[in-house]
């Protein structure tokens, strides 16, 4: 029997999302004994020592299961943003989040939008469902957000915008945004992914949660960046309660597990690790932008904890290149972008030696 035959026909030409390489399957492939991974975005500095403990003191529970309405983070979330519990949704990273807002939006013959280049799950998965997805290209690695209108017809229903954009870096400004919601049709709803909003560091970037009251807008959020929790899967949602009633009925129970919910109660009272952490991706771009320039590299200015970098020929070999000398970079070809890598700003000791092995390499 060919199994092909068993398997649903959208799911057949699926290309799943390539995540960056881990370090000790590099250690192990490369014969190294000190690897650095500059490849996920991760936070150089580890987790938040406030999150860090509060799993300590929560390992011997594990045999409970956790709050499934995760109420005691829902508030805590809720309390810092001004807002009830019930305009917040916690997801297993913010890849469920997605999923769940497809699953809840979506109906067969509906269409999405979104830029060509972004996060690769809004497509994946809208793939999994057998959604229709339409890609915009960018404009200048920005969301070309006039395009996405004239992409928008009365079968769309949701539009993913990362803003911040993974991976170029950029950001749709206030007065772009704002223009986009004017001319947003009312059966359409505006997908803002802020992953990255904690490294802004421009006065024009647009708050998704001063837009969610009076527009049709879920905004998504995660842990796994500045709060260095990327490896216990937790992000959240924040829209109207109108939404959320919905989504919480797609949503499995116990989708965040109990160390994850310790964690992410912590870590959101540890206002100095954010600090720190921002301190030391800001001054990290500083270098690698000067390093850059002084290689004669473009780059594209991010307002993220990465950069997009054209190498100037194919990113795979640099890649392959790079592992061999112990560093992980991200390659760009499953983005379209074959002469370009992505490296997320790490330590000062971690971009130095990123840009010695890239100076090697070239």
């Amino acid at each position: 029997m060919d199994i092909k035959k068993l398997v649903k026909k959208n799911i057949l030409n699926i290309t799943p999302y390539i995540a960056g390489k881990p370090i000790e399957e590099t250690k192990r492939e490369m014969g190294l004994k000190e690897v650095i991974k500059l490849a996920s975005n991760e936070n150089p500095l580890g987790p938040s020592p406030k999150a860090a403990q509060a799993v300590r003191n929560s390992v011997l529970t594990m045999n409970r299961y956790p709050d499934s309405n995760s109420f005691y983070l829902k508030r805590k979330i809720a309390s810092g943003l001004e807002l009830n519990a019930a305009n917040i949704v916690l997801g297993n990273g913010s890849d469920e989040l997605i999923d769940i807002i497809i699953r809840t939006f979506v109906e067969d013959d509906e269409n999405i939008v979104t830029a060509d280049i972004t996060f690769l799950e809004y497509e994946i998965i809208s793939a999994v469902y057998g959604r229709r997805v339409k890609k915009v290209p960018l404009r200048d690695f920005k969301y070309n957000l006039r395009a996405i209108r004239k992409n928008i017809d009365r079968k769309t229903k949701l539009v993913f915008m990362a803003n911040p954009n993974n991976p170029t870096g950029t950001y749709v400004n206030k007065c772009e945004l704002e223009e986009f919601l004017r001319g947003l049709p009312g059966h359409v709803i505006l997908v803002l992914d802020e992953a990255y909003d904690t490294f802004i560091d421009t006065g024009d970037y647009p708050r998704g949660l001063d837009y969610i009251t009076k527009n049709n807008i879920i905004v998504l959020k995660t842990f796994s960046k500045a709060y260095g929790l990327a490896g216990l899967r937790i992000g959240y949602a924040v829209a109207k309660t109108g939404f959320t009633k919905y989504m919480e009925k797609v949503r499995q129970p116990f989708n965040v597990n109990l160390l994850a919910q310790e964690a992410a109660k912590a870590a959101l009272d540890d206002n100095s690790f954010l600090r720190r952490t921002r301190k030391t991706i800001l001054e990290g771009k500083k270098y690698l932008y000067r390093s850059l320039e002084q290689m004669k590299l473009r780059y594209v200015p991010s307002v993220t904890n990465f950069i997009l970098i054209d190498v100037g020929k194919g990113s795979l070999g640099v890649f392959k290149d790079m592992l061999k000398l112990g560093v992980i970079i991200r390659d760009m070809r499953q983005y379209g972008l074959n002469n370009f890598i992505r490296v997320t700003v790490g330590t000062p000791k971690e971009n130095r030696k990123f840009i010695a092995a890239l100076k090697k390499v070239l």
